[in-house]
């Protein structure tokens, strides 16, 4: 009966230490696993900064220059300071002017994510507030919408859940009492109702200008997502192009053209 004990409680206890060891190992090999994931997560985070560096260092580089060479152009008080300066660091704007440039990021790119993904980057070298990377983040996205064939609805849904923008009112209710605001927060919610409003393109823009406000800007945002869901007439275009000096023709022609070859 003794050695019977002895027995069982011998292989009981290698039983016990084979599972053990078997325990130990794959516990190793978790945080093998875990060690090599952290790794590849730390390069990729890595590799997905340095390219963000290099886009934002070219988004400066750009802004400064085509901002020096046309400085009277109406920019904002803090933008014409961080253009006259060789700072290149962002000075934490929520202003409008974030909104107002971003359309390209709209046309640009063939999903959602990206195009939300480089507009923040366009805001932030400057406009690196919550509610400035927030308004340009959602002018691209009405963009985007508004040219892969989204009705105003789902456009106004969109908007109103993804950013917590109120477009629950018409530009007839808000003329007037709305006011001159450089603000993204009382600027993009009103810019992307005004396109809403209108029935066409130009009457987007007009809709736009009729209420006030900072209106530039406004209807440059509003433009930009009429043109997306209406496109632009001919005769409206030649107009404005007509306003264009040769260097600024250049690169619209190149950025229509770079349009039109990435449809086919």
């Amino acid at each position: 009966k003794e050695l019977l004990e002895q027995k069982i409680k011998e292989e009981v206890s290698k039983e016990a230490t084979e599972k053990i060891d078997e325990l130990t190992n794959r516990l190793k090999e978790m945080q093998e696993k875990e060690k090599r994931l952290l790794l590849e997560k730390d390069e990729l985070n890595k590799t997905i900064k340095d390219k963000e560096d290099e886009i934002e260092a070219k988004l400066v580089t750009a802004m400064k220059k085509w901002g020096r060479e046309y400085p009277y152009a109406g920019y904002g008080g803090h933008f014409s300071h961080w253009l006259r300066t060789d700072d290149t660091q962002p000075y934490n704007s929520y202003g409008n002017g974030s909104a107002m440039r971003v359309s390209a990021a709209g046309w640009l790119y063939d999903d959602m994510f990206t195009t939300k993904y480089m507009a923040r980057l366009t805001s932030a070298v400057t406009h690196n507030h919550p509610e400035g990377i927030k308004g340009a983040e959602a002018a691209a996205a009405a963009i985007f919408l508004a040219r892969n064939g989204a009705s105003k609805q789902e456009i106004r849904e969109y908007i109103e859940k993804e950013f917590s923008y109120n477009l629950n009112f018409t530009c007839d209710e808000i003329r007037s009492t709305y006011y001159f605001n450089e603000t993204c927060m009382n600027t993009v919610p009103q810019a992307i109702v005004a396109f809403l409003d209108g029935e066409s393109f130009e009457d987007a823009i007009r809709t736009g200008v009729s209420i006030g406000g900072d209106t530039d800007t406004l209807c440059a945002i509003a433009g930009s997502v009429a043109e997306a869901y209406y496109g632009i007439p001919e005769d409206i275009g030649e107009t404005a192009k007509s306003f264009l000096t040769e260097d600024l023709l250049e690169v619209v022609e190149k950025f229509y053209n770079k349009l039109r070859k990435s449809q086919y």
